[in-house]
């Protein structure tokens, strides 16, 4: 049931009518591929947010959680501020949590299709702290080698922290790694709608505040590139989505108008969290031939 060829017309139909997620009763969106006879009796679903092991009853569910000592993934922890803490999670090293975290978000993403083959990514997972331990709030994979310098593979805030901004901070983290590897990156095609306005707020707003709080005049489309770490692509279909390239005296500029700037002074006024690049601590690393390799 953990296979990728799920083409027949089953894996279309949505197999669990509720999802627990440690305190948090959650209504999946599609099919996920646990096995079959977890949702044949009361189609619940009981899951760990600690180790994300999943059960069929509440019983076996608190069972495990009176002698489960795991308080956060198991991974290194990278960057920890009063709000948030993210930690990298090798799917090599991890494979069991690495797939139950895609088994998990495959009941909320549509087109995804990995669950099984983790070993060539890493997982970042963000996560909220209180006296329990470290609560998984969202997550995004990363190719350990990535072809078309992708630097997302899959991205999503799990529903019940939807709408906190934390999908921005996910999208932050994911520029800050590209930063420190000195590469621009973008996430890859094609997105969920859900991710698709997510990235569009997270560029527009990004582009905006650097434009208007930029002392000087001008700035290239590289320059913002390079400040950023977004690609040039992904820049230029951002201000052309904004309305703020025109044409002047034979040339291409950028202006802001009143729209962005209305829009730049309510976010200001929202107050809303940001990450601290200088607490992120982090370098990028580097596998050899044999850690990239993968098949069973």
């Amino acid at each position: 049931s953990m296979t990728q060829n799920n083409v027949n017309a089953l894996a279309k139909i949505r197999n669990f009518t509720k999802v627990i997620i440690g305190n948090h009763e959650i209504e999946p969106w599609y099919f996920s591929p646990y096995p079959m006879e977890y949702a044949e009796d009361t189609g619940e679903l009981f899951i760990c947010d600690f180790s994300l092991q999943y059960f069929q009853s509440r019983k076996q569910f608190e069972r495990f959680r009176s002698k489960s000592t795991l308080m956060h993934p198991p991974g290194n922890e990278l960057y920890r501020d009063d709000y948030v803490s993210f930690f990298e999670i090798d799917g090599r090293n991890q494979r069991t949590w690495c797939r139950n975290l895609c088994l998990i978000s495959k009941l909320f993403l549509d087109h995804k299709t990995l669950y099984y083959d983790v070993d060539p990514f890493l997982f970042y997972c963000m996560t909220r702290r209180d006296e329990l331990g470290h609560h998984l709030v969202g997550y995004f994979s990363k190719e350990k080698e990535s072809a078309d310098n992708y630097n997302v593979a899959c991205i999503l805030t799990l529903p019940q922290y939807q709408r906190h901004g934390y999908g921005k901070l996910l999208i932050q983290f994911s520029y800050e790694l590209s930063k420190k590897e000195g590469k621009t990156g973008s996430p890859e095609k094609p997105l969920s709608d859900l991710g698709l306005l997510s990235y569009r707020a997270y560029w527009s707003e990004t582009i905006a505040s650097l434009l208007i709080e930029r002392k000087s005049d001008e700035i290239s489309v590289d320059e913002i590139s390079q400040l950023t770490a977004m690609t040039t692509t992904d820049i230029l279909h951002t201000l052309q989505t904004m309305n703020m390239l025109r044409y002047y005296k034979g040339q291409h500029i950028i202006c802001l108008t009143d729209q962005v700037l209305q829009n730049y002074d309510r976010l200001k006024k929202k107050k809303r969290h940001k990450l601290d690049p200088e607490r992120l601590q982090w370098k990028p690393p580097v596998f050899t031939a044999a850690q990239l390799k993968f098949g069973w």
